[in-house]
C-alpha cells in the first residue's frame, strides 16, 4: 500500500496523479485518494469548496480513460452504401 508522503513526493516532483500511481502500481483515485484523503469519484462536496489546487475534475482518476472511437469499419461501409443509393436515388432503410 502506497503512503501519503510516497505520494506527495511524486506529486511534489511534478508527476501528475496518473503518473505517480502507475509508479506506485495502484489505480489512480486511490493516488488521489491517498494524497488528499478525498475519494475521486466526486462524492466528496468538500473538492467545490477548497481553494487548494486539484485537478480539473478528480472523476477522470477513476476507472479507465474515456475512449471515444471516432470510425469504425462497419459503420464506414455502411454510409458508403447509404450515401451511395441516396445518390441513386434509392434511400430506402
Amino acid at each position: 500500500m502506497a503512503t501519503r508522503s510516497e505520494v506527495q513526493r511524486l506529486l511534489d516532483e511534478g508527476f501528475d496523479y496518473r503518473t505517480a500511481a502507475d509508479r506506485l502500481k495502484i489505480a489512480p483515485g486511490e493516488a488521489y485518494l491517498i494524497a488528499t484523503g478525498r475519494p475521486a469519484d466526486g462524492s466528496d462536496s468538500r473538492y467545490f469548496t477548497d481553494p487548494r489546487e486539484l485537478p480539473a475534475s478528480p472523476q477522470r482518476l477513476v476507472g479507465p480513460p474515456p475512449v471515444n472511437p471516432t470510425r469504425h469499419p462497419t459503420v464506414d461501409a455502411w454510409v458508403r452504401e447509404r450515401a451511395r443509393r441516396e445518390l441513386r436515388g434509392g434511400a430506402s432503410s
